[in-house]
């Protein structure tokens, strides 16, 4: 991926979210419905290192460092005026040592130059990958960090087929402002992200009537090595 296009979404989403970061986590907690339960089901062993790739305002990084004190987290993300606000959480938690940022594309990470970790044990993505225009390529990096034996996670927007229609068109219009789109067939390239590297089990379950989707790939232990490039 060249640098134009990583550029040109960077600004869009410093643009969006500029003035939203501010109030993101008190209006988002009414819709991103999941995102708790993801870090439930995390579940890191001790000493693992952990990986949020879009992790926005640092909340479910911090959230989930103070429920796993023995874990390592880490968290990357395209826009920088979202990172600030991280970084602010980050500090006002106290948890600097063992939280690290980074700036970075999705798409086209690479975890080792940006946290000198060859793979995570757990990676996840909340409610991020509606907003990434190559959404496949960042599941492909994704699995590449993720250690053999590791897990990476998944929650995002489902087809929502049990709301009301009305409801629905409301929703849509919503995220639309926010250059969310939700993928219909999320599932097939999550299953074919797996296939492509190998080693992989998929497993998902459809939560809250199908308002979001919940996946998990979990890669078998000593299969190959994380490829980051």
């Amino acid at each position: 991926m060249n640098a134009t296009p990583t550029r040109a979404h960077a600004a869009l989403m410093d643009g969006v979210y500029r003035r939203q970061r501010h109030i993101y986590d008190a209006t988002r907690k009414f819709f991103l419905l999941g995102r708790d339960r993801l870090l439930d089901e995390l579940a890191p062993p001790p000493g693992a290192h952990v990986l949020e790739m879009g992790c926005g305002t640092g909340r479910n990084l911090v959230l989930a460092a103070t429920r796993y004190p023995e874990a390592r987290f880490y968290g990357l993300d395209i826009s920088a005026q979202m990172l600030e606000t991280a970084k602010r959480k980050v500090v006002k938690a106290g948890l600097g040592e063992r939280i690290a940022l980074a700036e970075a594309d999705a798409t086209a990470i690479d975890p080792r130059a940006l946290f000198e970790v060859e793979g995570f044990e757990r990676v996840f993505f909340s409610y991020t990958l509606s907003m990434v225009p190559d959404w496949h390529a960042a599941l492909d990096r994704a699995l590449a960090a993720t250690a053999p034996g590791g897990r990476l996670h998944v929650v995002d927007f489902g087809q929502q087929r049990a709301m009301p229609r009305l409801a629905h068109a409301v929703l849509s219009r919503w995220l639309a402002l926010f250059h969310v789109a939700p993928q219909a067939d999320l599932g097939e390239g999550i299953h074919a992200a797996a296939q492509r590297l190998g080693g992989c089990t998929v497993s998902f379950s459809a939560r809250y009537a199908d308002y979001c989707w919940a996946f998990q790939v979990a890669r078998a232990p000593g299969h190959g090595r994380s490829h980051n490039r």
